[in-house]
C-alpha cells in the first residue's frame, strides 16, 4: 500500500466538515492531496512507504510534518494522526465506512423490500436493520480478530478479541493517549476495523434475498452468526489476511487471487450460500403457480441508486488510502454499473420489446458486483466491457437458468451476486494491468492482456475454493439448524405473511 506526500487541510481542520461547506472543503483538500498524474511517456514518480514519506513531507510553512515515532510501542500520538500524512486518508476512509453501511440500510433494505410481496416488507427491512446490529457486535467481540489477526494461513488468532490492540489506550510510559496503527497503511486500526466490519454486515444481508418470505427470524439470526464465524471470517483471512488465497503471499494456492474489494469474500460466498439455502429450504408456497410480482418498484429503484452511490465507498475505499488507484477504482465502479444497467435493460428491449425499471436496476447491481474484485486492477474500457458482460450473464442467470433448474432464489441473490461475482473474479485475471496497480513493485505484468497467464489460474482456483467451501459449510449449518430449531415458518404463517406472524407489524396501515 502506497503513501503520498500530501498538503495539509485548511486551517480550520476537520471542524464542521459535516456541513455542506465543510464537506466541500474536505473533498477539495483530498483532491489537492493527490500528486499530479503522469502524462503518457513520462516516467512514473517513485512513491515512498508510509514511514519514509512521513519524515520527508513538509507541512504548511515549510515545517516538517509530525513523524512516525517507532518508540511509541502499540500506537501513535494525536499530533501524528492530525498531520498531513494521515488525516486526509483517515477522513476519506471514515466517509467510506459510512457509505458501505449506507449500502445495507437504506440501500439493500429498500432494494429487497420492494421486490417482495407487501405482506413481507417489514420482515426484509428487519433482517437488514437487525443484521447491522448483530454483525457489528460479533465483529467487535471476535470477528475482526479471526479475519485479520495473526499469520496462520487458515484462520486468524485472538490478537484483537474484544478490540484489544484496536482501541485507543492510555500509555503510562509516555503519559499520553495513543492510537494503534495498521502497519504499512496511513490509517488507524480503528478505521480499518470499522471499514472491514461494514463488509461483514452486508454479506449475510445479501443472502437474505434467497430465503425471503419463508425463513424463520430466529433461524436467520442463528444462521448469520454461524455463517459469519465459519465462512466469512476464514475467507476474509484467506484473501485479505495473508492466508492461502492472498495474492503474492508465500505458500498461497496457485499464487493467490487478486480480489480488490470482495469478489470472492463477499459476492461469490454470499451468492453460493444463497443458492444452497434456496434449494435446502425449497420454494415458496405458490412459486411457479401464483403471481409474485414486486410490490413496490419505487423502493427497488431507489435502493439500487443508493447501492450504486454507496458502492463508491465499497470499491474506492478498498484502496485504504487516497491516491491514484482510489480515483481509478471510483471511475471503473461507475463505468461498470452504467454498462450493466444499459446491457440488461437493452437485452430486455431486444427480446421483449420494452426495457424495464427492474431490469435497469438489476443490471446496475450486476455491473457493480462484477467490477468489485477488479476495481483496483483494471482500466476504464475493460470496466465498461465487464459491466456489460455482467448485465447479460446475470440476466440469463435470473431468467433462463433459474427457470430451467426451478430453484426459488426469491430475490436473485445467486443470479446477481453468485454469477456476477464469479464472472468478475475470472475477468480480473484477464484485464488486470500493472498500469493501475503495480502490485509487485517490480513492473510484473498482471493479466492476460499483458501476457501473463498465471494470474487467471489463481483467480479460477480461488473461485473454485470459495464455491466449494461456502457450499459445504452452508449445507452443514443449515442441516444442523433445521434439526434443532427448524428453518422454515409454518405454511399458515407463510401464507399470512412474515410481517404479522414473525414481527407482529405491518408495513402499510391506512387509517
Amino acid at each position: 500500500m502506497k503513501s503520498l506526500e500530501l498538503v495539509p487541510l485548511p486551517e480550520h481542520g476537520l471542524s464542521g466538515c459535516f456541513s455542506p461547506r465543510g464537506l466541500l472543503i474536505l473533498i477539495t483538500a483530498m483532491i489537492l492531496s493527490l500528486p499530479a498524474g503522469n502524462a503518457p511517456g513520462q516516467e512514473a514518480v517513485a512513491e515512498s512507504t508510509a514511514a519514509d514519506s512521513a519524515t520527508s513531507s513538509l507541512a504548511a510553512g515549510g515545517e516538517a510534518a509530525p513523524a512516525f515515532d517507532a518508540t511509541l510501542a502499540g500506537g501513535q500520538t494525536e499530533e501524528y494522526l492530525l498531520g498531513p500524512e494521515i488525516a486526509p486518508h483517515n477522513a476519506w476512509m471514515l466517509i467510506c465506512c459510512a457509505l458501505v453501511l449506507f449500502m445495507t440500510a437504506p440501500g439493500l433494505a429498500m432494494f429487497y423490500s420492494g421486490l417482495v410481496r407487501k405482506k413481507n416488507v417489514v420482515s426484509v427491512l428487519m433482517q437488514c436493520i437487525f443484521l447491522m446490529g448483530l454483525m457489528t457486535c460479533l465483529w467487535a467481540l471476535y470477528g475482526y480478530s479471526l479475519a485479520f489477526g495473526g499469520s496462520n494461513p487458515y484462520i486468524g488468532n485472538f490478537d484483537y478479541v474484544f478490540m484489544r490492540g484496536v482501541s485507543r489506550f492510555w500509555s503510562e510510559e509516555h503519559g499520553m493517549a495513543l492510537t494503534p496503527m495498521v502497519e504499512g497503511l496511513p490509517i488507524p486500526r480503528l478505521t480499518h476495523m470499522l471499514f472491514q466490519g461494514m463488509f461483514f454486515i452486508i454479506t449475510p444481508a445479501l443472502i437474505c434475498g434467497a430465503f425471503a418470505e419463508r425463513m424463520k427470524f430466529n433461524a436467520m439470526v442463528a444462521f448469520s452468526v454461524l455463517w459469519g464465524t465459519f465462512v466469512y471470517c476464514p475467507l476474509a483471512h484467506w484473501v485479505w489476511g495473508g492466508g492461502i488465497l492472498a495474492y503474492g503471499v508465500e505458500g498461497a494456492w496457485a499464487g493467490g487471487a487478486l480480489d480488490f474489494a470482495g469478489g470472492t469474500v463477499v459476492h461469490i460466498s454470499s451468492g453460493v450460500t444463497a443458492l444452497v439455502t434456496a434449494i435446502v429450504l425449497g420454494p415458496r408456497i405458490g412459486h411457479g403457480t401464483e403471481p409474485m410480482p414486486p410490490h413496490n418498484l419505487t423502493y427497488t429503484a431507489l435502493g439500487a441508486a443508493m447501492l450504486w452511490f454507496g458502492w463508491f465507498g465499497f470499491n474506492a475505499g478498498s484502496e485504504l488510502a487516497v491516491d491514484g488507484i482510489t480515483s481509478s477504482a471510483f471511475a471503473v465502479t461507475h463505468f461498470a454499473a452504467a454498462a450493466g444497467a444499459v446491457a440488461w435493460a437493452g437485452l430486455e428491449w431486444l427480446k421483449r420489446g420494452r426495457a424495464t425499471l427492474l431490469g435497469a436496476s438489476s443490471g446496475a447491481i450486476a455491473g457493480l458486483v462484477c467490477i468489485t474484485p477488479a476495481a483496483g486492477f483494471v482500466n476504464l474500457m475493460p470496466a465498461l466491457l465487464m459491466g456489460a458482460l455482467a448485465g447479460i450473464a446475470c440476466y440469463f442467470a435470473c431468467s433462463k437458468i433459474k427457470a430451467t433448474f426451478k430453484y426459488d432464489d426469491s430475490l436473485d441473490a445467486f443470479g446477481v451476486h453468485g454469477v456476477g461475482g464469479t464472472l468478475g473474479a475470472v475477468l480480473t485475471g484477464v484485464f488486470a494491468t500493472r498500469a493501475i496497480w503495480d502490485i509487485t513493485g517490480e513492473g510484473t505484468p498482471l493479466g492476460i492482456i499483458e501476457g501473463n497467464y498465471s494470474t487467471i489460474i489463481g483467480q479460477v482456483v480461488a473461485t473454485i475454493v470459495t464455491w466449494a467451501f461456502a457450499a459445504v459449510v452452508t449445507i452443514a449449518l443449515l442441516k444442523i439448524l433445521d434439526a434443532t430449531i427448524g428453518l422454515r415458518v409454518e405454511s399458515n404463517a407463510e401464507r399470512q405473511g412474515l410481517d404479522v406472524t414473525e414481527h407482529g407489524e405491518e408495513g402499510y396501515i391506512f387509517m
